[in-house]
């Protein structure tokens, strides 16, 4: 019966790969019959001229059309992976499962196997190819896709992709040029060689013709000096298109704009950075994410949300405005839902307001007016801009005026932009600057932007100063129109100096801000959620081209050979090699120097690991060295200073010298308390080393006590740094034990103006204690010169005194005549 078994499963194998080898020899005749038919540019018959534009149907879009409806009859994988954490024992059981054997029967992995098509997808790329033999160019352009990016699972061909991509990119295409700069700029597939010189020939070929990304790619490139000189003019010409056509797009949405939920991020920022949790400079030192075990700050955003809702559920007023501010903002890993939004909102607001008749509960809950204001402009936004309901300015200024009842900021704001544009009312304008005050003194941002604009319109001196202090601090909340205003200013010398550099600045960063005009960066998150990391990898790869600093750490990660992680036995891993597309150390030094060149401190460190152990470049020991020294400037990164004392210890590209080797171990302790095994462990070898260095009389400059400099305090500064040390001892000890604070009447909390309080008492107490040590110390002085000046004013006296007993009675001997007639006279008397 086991031998029947196995012989069936051999024989369905061998089914199988006839299937295969058939299916084989059918894209061979068809990509043969492709390359045969497919006539050269110049041969053209595609109707184009620079008055009229492409004709609007050209040759075969029928047979276009026929294979868009068989690519519609694939189905797309609706497995997407779950982004829970799993946790230690589910991680254990994952590997447990791995372990055991699998019991498959399959034959050796074959090498170069031809990967398959077949079904619709088969029949969709046949018309594709017939319809670009008549040169159209839709059909050429989709080709080029499919090889490209895999779309609708078909295999991956580069050099195919290119050639379709170059064959377009002659007739004038800018997104066909746009790929083929991006081709020339990495070298993918090794379909071409890379050369930034025509990169960059084609990028401008494209912006030139206005593709959004090629003009960014193009103003990346000027601004770093990738393939061309620095030019901050011409950087800063190029990134004005694009936040030109942002803020157009930025504007075409509702009143406020369109809702921008940022997507770019760092895929190493998720594990801790490049070199982990605690090595990283993203999560060590004042990076370091210090939160209590009990904390949320570790916690998922799906056990977040499961937390709230069970909260609302409870009828905490607070859990359901948050929740409802979450689904209404969004945010990466959470996708934006304003009806579930407006449902919580809802919530909060009939629990302060009556909905028969709108009048607020007669004994609310403490705060819970606060929360059902802003609920209230939560709500009127949505009716405002149409969110979720059909736009109604009406329900709009009826929610705004609840909110602004209670001084609610974003309500004021709202029918502000109501009064200002007429919407529904009148235009009043006196009326709208009078509500954005009162917003903006609340610090909200859409009103500062709002005044900034009236102000700006004025023209005056005077009104310049105010309108750019506004935009100044609606940019501190990263206010994409308050940037392109201040952009705008800077860049033509209107209320502010002409600076190149901030202009530029300032465009770039509302050019990126416009993710879903300019960028891939949800297609490659989504990819990369999806588990397809290759289809991610070229998304990444082409918001990198365009200068995104996270998009480029994010290639270089991909690509990274040498990530930290615990090696374990490939039996227990079983996880499949990395594709070709991800082993590229070249090009990942390349991502890792320009995440670095944009202030990457974990980037420069990796430069330096690259060029120290020579992954994907030759060894250059000195640029490993520099690469480390400016990542340990200002105590950045304890990795850094850390290689620099093992460079030191060992004389690896530097001077070999134990001391200076023991600075660095030691300075990389101080950076990051999170290094004390290493940095212990490392110091015990080389104070080791050191020792015996010293017994043998080596050359190596051995370790020395450095004298610790003594200083001489004045009194007002031993006083200061008392109280300064008092200080940080009273604070640092309670601040994780006292968390709760007692409120007023006003609803402020107590425990700041207690403390405060306190503090001045105590350290007057201390000075009057200083004080009175002072006088005492003064007084004793006193005290004991008065009793020296007693003691020598006595000693004088006995000496006087003795002065007159010598002249009573001469001192015998000859030297003194007086003597001889004292003894005398003394006789005769007696």
């Amino acid at each position: 019966m086991r031998r029947w078994l196995v012989s069936a499963l051999l024989l369905l194998q061998v089914v199988a790969f006839a299937s295969v080898a058939a299916q084989q020899v059918v894209e061979a005749d068809i990509e043969s019959q492709a390359t045969a038919n497919t006539k050269p540019p110049a041969e053209t018959d595609v109707v184009q001229s620079a008055q009229q534009g492409w004709t609007p149907y050209q040759n075969g879009w029928e047979l276009v059309s026929e294979a868009m409806a068989n690519f519609q009859k694939i189905r797309a994988p609706l497995y997407r992976k779950t982004k829970k954490q799993i946790g230690l024992f589910g991680t254990l059981f994952q590997y447990a499962i791995k372990a055991l054997p699998s019991l498959r029967v399959s034959a050796p992995p074959q090498e170069h196997t031809a990967p398959v098509i077949s079904g619709p997808l088969l029949e969709g790329v046949k018309l594709l190819q017939e319809s670009a033999d008549q040169n159209n160019t839709d059909a050429i352009y989709l080709l080029a896709q499919l090889n490209f990016f895999g779309n609708f699972s078909h295999p991956r061909n580069f050099k195919a992709a290119f050639d379709h991509y170059y064959r377009l990119a002659s007739y004038g295409n800018s997104s066909a040029q746009h790929m083929v700069g991006l081709m020339y700029a990495t070298g993918l597939g090794d379909a071409v060689e890379r050369d930034q010189a025509k990169a960059l020939l084609y990028h401008t070929f494209a912006a030139d013709a206005g593709e959004t990304k090629s003009e960014m790619t193009v103003a990346a490139r000027h601004l770093s000096g990738i393939g061309v000189p620095k030019s901050c003019e011409t950087a800063c010409k190029y990134y004005k298109r694009v936040a030109d056509k942002a803020m157009v797009w930025f504007r075409s949405g509702p009143p406020g704009g369109m809702s921008i939920i940022p997507e770019a991020h760092r895929l190493s920022d998720e594990v801790g950075g490049v070199y982990g949790e605690g090595a990283s400079v993203v999560s060590s030192g004042i990076n370091a994410l210090k939160a209590s075990p009990n904390s949320d700050a570790y916690a998922a955003i799906d056990d977040v949300i499961e937390y709230l809702d069970l909260m609302s559920q409870k009828g905490d007023f607070k859990a359901s405005f948050n929740l409802g501010r979450l689904y209404y903002e969004g945010q990466r890993g959470l996708e934006r839902n304003v009806d579930l939004a407006r449902r919580y909102f809802a919530t909060v607001a009939t629990t302060y307001w009556r909905a028969k008749d709108g009048r607020a509960v007669d004994q609310p809950k403490p705060q819970l007016e606060k929360y059902a204001s802003k609920a209230a402009g939560y709500i009127g936004r949505m009716w405002l801009r149409g969110e979720g309901v059909k736009q109604d300015f009406r329900n709009a200024q009826k929610w705004f005026e609840r909110g602004i009842r209670h001084g609610d900021a974003q309500s004021q704001w709202g029918l502000g932009i109501m009064n200002l544009h007429g919407l529904g009312m009148p235009k009043n304008v006196s009326k709208a600057t009078e509500l954005f005050k009162a917003s903006a003194d609340q610090d909200f941002s859409l009103s500062h932007v709002a005044l900034g604009a009236l102000h700006l319109d004025q023209g005056t001196p005077d009104d310049l100063k105010i309108a750019n202090s506004y935009f100044e601090a609606a940019a501190r909340w990263a206010n994409i129109e308050a940037q392109y205003y201040l952009a705008e200013m800077i860049h033509h010398g209107v209320g502010r100096d002409k600076t190149c550099g901030m202009a530029m600045a300032y465009y770039k960063n509302v050019a990126e801000r416009a993710e879903p005009l300019v960028s891939s960066w949800a297609e490659a998150n989504q990819a990369y959620e999806d588990g397809d990391y290759e289809l991610a990898f070229l998304d990444y790869l082409m918001a990198a081209e365009q200068g995104y600093e996270k998009a480029q750490n994010n290639v270089a990660f991909m690509l990274d050979p040498t990530q930290s992680r615990l090696p374990l036995p490939s039996w227990v891993k079983r996880q499949p090699p990395k594709p070709s597309l991800l082993q590229n150390s070249a090009l990942a030094l390349i991502y890792w120097t320009r995440s670095a060149i944009q202030s990457n401190i974990d980037s420069l460190v990796k430069m330096g690991d690259y060029y120290l152990y020579g992954i994907g470049t030759e060894p250059t020991l000195d640029k490993a060295a520099q690469c480390y020294t400016g990542a340990s400037e200002y105590f950045q990164s304890a990795q850094a200073l850390y290689n620099l004392g093992w460079m030191h210890e060992n004389g690896v590209g530097l001077t070999q010298d134990f001391h200076l080797a023991k600075r660095y171990y030691d300075q990389a302790l101080e950076t990051n308390e999170e290094a004390y095994l290493p940095v212990t462990l490392s110091l015990l070898k080389l104070r080791a080393r050191s020792a015996w260095n010293t017994f043998t009389h080596g050359r190596i400059n051995s370790i020395r006590d450095e004298p610790s400099p003594k200083k001489d305090w004045s009194l007002s500064e031993w006083i200061a740094n008392f109280l300064k040390e008092d200080n940080l001892y009273y604070e640092d000890g309670y601040d994780d034990y006292y968390d709760d604070t007692v409120a007023g009447s006003d609803g402020e909390p107590l425990g700041d103006a207690l403390d405060e309080l306190d503090g001045v008492i105590e350290s007057l107490i201390i000075l009057g204690l200083v004080s009175a040590i002072l006088f005492l110390m003064y007084y004793r002085a006193r005290r004991q010169q008065a009793h020296r000046q007693a003691e020598e004013n006595a000693r004088q006296q006995q000496q006087q005194q003795g002065g007159m007993q010598a002249q009573e009675f001469p001192q015998p001997g000859n030297a003194n005549p007086d003597f001889g007639q004292w003894a005398a006279g003394a006789a005769v008397g007696h």
